[in-house]
């Protein structure tokens, strides 16, 4: 069997991750999205893989290449312009036969979950959620779909779409000039096809800036390895993984899960508390606090911080006494929201001394912030805060 993961879509809620990388290619617990998304693929006993890439597509085909470096076998396909998933599908038609899955490559879900799913064919998996309005919902009837309805506006149910399927052949001659993919399945459904509901073991993706930190976490490690070096006096508790060529220096505290990077240097007197990633060749200077937040490759963190709740994207220095402060904030994306998190900051960013963040802030990429300042609302790529 086959897998065909869509790819091709940009995420512009995401923003500034996605500004120079695609949705699937965003880190969490040290791996893009779409890693992990294909080794649960290839442990559900899939090895053969259709990758329907646009946006940004270099990123996605430089990193995985053939797919032998993933003991899998992955061919690509263009969607020149972004026009729904039923598009992105169509435009793989000629690489699938019989019967297949279909996946966005933006999620993570579990290879048991895909095993059952692909077990049938014309099954859909469904997960339980309190909010359906960002999601199809799903209402079904004997086990079987009788509708999904995209985002709806009232509460139809706790069930939504993963966006997982089984699909056969027969569902090229339904979509034409469809470019919704759930129209195509609800086409389908209203001629006679039967689709077999499938409740998902574990299911996640990512809408909002803030839903990172919570994938962060569903993949953080089992087990301690560690690599490089730490020096006396360090404290390591839980499962936290230290890449080779790191140096953790004395008086540091670890508490997993904790991943931390190659050739980082870690500390002294630096705290690292849980759903905490590390990237590779990252500095962080003593007496640094950084809970539940990823710190890209490349970064430098100055002495005196404290952060959570927090991405930062790579290439970012950071000066001295940088805090970002906890709590609810609010943020435009979609009209108004609120969400418990810190600052969400892009690439190749640097930013001065004293600085303090207020939660819920988004800082773009390539900016420059000046020492002494209070940062909060969505701050622009390339803005120069003087």
């Amino acid at each position: 069997m086959q897998a065909v993961i869509l790819a091709a879509g940009e995420g512009q809620r995401l923003r500034p991750f996605t500004a120079k990388k695609p949705k699937p290619m965003i880190e969490i617990s040290g791996k893009p999205i779409l890693e992990h998304l294909i080794e649960e693929v290839r442990k559900a006993g899939i090895r053969d893989i259709v990758l329907v890439v646009g946006y940004r597509r270099e990123r996605i085909m430089d990193y995985f290449g053939s797919g032998r470096d993933f003991d899998v076998d992955i061919e690509y396909v263009i969607q020149e312009q972004q026009l729904g998933t039923a598009n992105a599908l169509k435009s793989a038609e000629s690489l699938v036969e019989n019967e297949f899955i279909v996946i966005g490559g933006d999620n993570i879900i579990d290879h048991e979950t895909i095993k059952n799913v692909k077990k049938r064919c014309f099954s859909i998996a469904y997960s339980i959620s309190e909010d359906c309005s960002k999601y199809g919902a799903i209402t079904f009837k004997n086990g079987f779909v009788k509708e999904i309805v995209e985002k709806p506006e009232e509460k139809l149910s706790y069930t939504v779409n993963t966006g997982l399927y089984c699909l056969s052949t027969d569902v090229f001659r339904y979509i034409d000039e469809e470019r919704d993919l759930v129209n195509v399945i609800n086409s389908m459904i209203s001629d006679g096809y039967e689709f077999k509901a499938i409740e998902a073991r574990l299911w996640q993706d990512i809408v909002y800036p803030w839903d990172i930190l919570r994938l962060n976490s569903t993949k953080m490690p089992d087990g301690k390895v560690i690599a490089g070096k730490v020096e006396k006096n360090v404290t390591v508790k839980g499962n936290v993984i230290i890449g080779e060529g790191s140096i953790i220096k004395a008086g540091t505290y670890i508490e997993g899960p904790v991943i931390i990077g190659e050739n980082c240097e870690i500390g002294p007197n630096t705290v690292l508390k849980p759903y905490t990633t590390i990237g590779d060749n990252v500095s962080i200077e003593a007496l640094t606090i950084i809970s539940n937040s990823i710190i890209g490759d490349n970064c430098m963190i100055g002495s005196g911080a404290n952060i959570k709740d927090s991405v930062i994207d790579r290439f970012t220095e950071i000066g001295c006494n940088f805090t970002v402060l906890g709590g609810e904030g609010i943020i435009e994306i979609d009209g108004i929201l609120k969400a418990n998190a810190g600052a969400f900051i892009g690439e190749n960013c640097r930013i001065g001394n004293n600085i303090v963040v207020k939660p819920l802030t988004v800082i773009g990429n390539e900016c420059m912030i000046e020492d002494m300042k209070v940062l909060s609302g969505v701050i622009p790529d390339k803005s120069r805060v003087l």
